[in-house]
């Protein structure tokens, strides 16, 4: 059972529903328990509540069926609780395009939900901007790791996503829920990222996997499951191996529990995605967005350090 105290933050935290406003819970038959919840709740708050179960999706970033895109062109404030993330779809920009507020929360079990959704949003907020603000005027980003990640990020001109911290309190706001990670699209990137912490669907890794990447598109990747992640990549096509994200976890009650949409959000790591990156500014239109997470990181702003080891440094 989700606690009450973590569906009213989402509310009343994070989405800030008035009693003017609709609401739609999109959800599938595997999340629909907990898509109920939190449909519950917003029929009391908002003056019209609604929700919509669909078959799980093929893939992250795949789209929903055309009725439920035109249906989610009509609420100010949806939900979408999913197996497979929604959240890098076209079905998605067009809703938020109308001024829609959307939380996805794409792979959410009632553990994530408890541990990391009742949190201080106005806080998370403060610490997001405050880490955007820092990036904002670099152009060059290096991520470096005992493991062997090294590779250096070229900034361009998508901007950053996440800096309001999951206070998606005005028209068009998106993101995940939980929330917690200040993130952009690269232009292109050199080197390698060794993902030892998690990846999509992989849960926590045995082993590492590396990633070697050059003008921004991945072209070698080892490890023991390096074989799943190419089939999968394989089957969306050549753009979805292009390095689409580069984002740093910023999430006070996040934990490596080899599930992406809580594992991203922890202090102390990075998370690079390959894929769709149209939701961060990015022009690569590939139906999947994969995230891995490495731990440890010292992060490199134009040369300046401000992340060592996972320990933010003064900046």
């Amino acid at each position: 059972m989700i606690n009450a105290n973590a569906i009213k933050a989402v509310f009343e935290g994070s989405l800030k529903l008035k009693s003017t406003e609709s609401c739609l819970i999109v959800t599938d038959t595997v999340k629909e328990p907990i898509a109920r919840a939190f449909h519950e709740y917003a029929s009391r708050m908002a003056t019209r509540s609604d929700i919509i179960v669909i078959n799980p999706i093929d893939e992250h970033g795949a789209e929903p069926p055309e009725k439920v895109a035109s249906e989610m062109l009509k609420y100010d404030v949806e939900i979408l609780v999913t197996e497979k993330s929604l959240t890098h779809t076209r079905a998605r920009r067009e809703a938020t395009e109308r001024g829609a507020r959307i939380a996805t929360m794409p792979t959410i079990t009632e553990e994530i939900a408890n541990r990391c959704l009742d949190i201080d949003y106005e806080e998370l907020k403060k610490e997001s901007q405050h880490i955007y603000n820092v990036l904002k005027d670099s152009s060059e980003v290096r991520v470096v790791t005992e493991l062997g990640t090294d590779i250096t990020f070229k900034v361009g001109g998508s901007g950053f996503f996440g800096k309001d911290g999951g206070s998606f309190d005005y028209p068009g706001a998106y993101g995940n829920l939980p929330e917690g990670e200040v993130a952009f699209a690269p232009e292109t990137c050199e080197g390698t990222f060794i993902v030892d912490a998690s990846f999509a669907d992989l849960g926590i890794l045995a082993s590492p996997l590396t990633f070697r990447a050059r003008e921004g598109n991945v072209y070698e990747i080892e490890g023991e499951n390096s074989g799943q992640v190419k089939q999968r990549l394989d089957k969306a096509g050549p753009r979805a191996y292009r390095v689409a994200e580069l984002g740093i976890g910023l999430n006070p009650k996040a934990m490596i529990i080899g599930n992406i949409l809580e594992d991203e959000k922890v202090i102390g790591t990075v998370h690079v995605a390959v894929g769709n990156n149209l939701s961060f500014g990015g022009d690569n239109d590939v139906p999947l967005h994969l995230d891995g997470v490495i731990t440890g990181p010292e992060i490199y702003l134009d040369g300046k350090k401000l992340m060592e080891k996972g320990k933010f440094l003064e900046f």
